[in-house]
């Protein structure tokens, strides 16, 4: 892997804020990196020193070889889970939220 992406994907997960999570896809699409994969890919090699607890599947799960553990560290900066889904309405990182268009007006 490039060493530039590999480290524009390891600042966009370090960007992410306390009380914010995001997705594999939103960092992939944020550090512009081919696929959400690659991310996870990223943090599980090179992740311990970063908040990787911020990322999560596309359906606000945690990988379930981490869960446990993911929503402790989430629950103690505020991200409250049901039945340890996160609501990404709530929680998701602004930065990771992409301007949708409007729906043309009918006036």
């Amino acid at each position: 892997m490039d060493e530039q992406l590999h480290e524009k994907i390891r600042d966009t997960v370090r960007s992410i804020p306390a009380g914010s999570v995001a997705t594999y896809g939103d960092v992939a699409d944020l550090a512009r990196a081919p696929s959400p994969r690659l991310v996870g890919h990223v943090l599980n090699e090179d992740g311990h020193d970063l908040p990787w607890h911020r990322v999560l599947r596309a359906n606000g799960t945690c990988a379930p070889h981490i869960a446990e553990e993911q929503l402790q560290r989430l629950r103690s900066e505020g991200v409250l889970d049901d039945g340890g889904k996160v609501n990404l309405r709530k929680y998701r990182w602004a930065e990771a939220v992409k301007d949708e268009e409007e729906p043309p007006s009918l006036f």
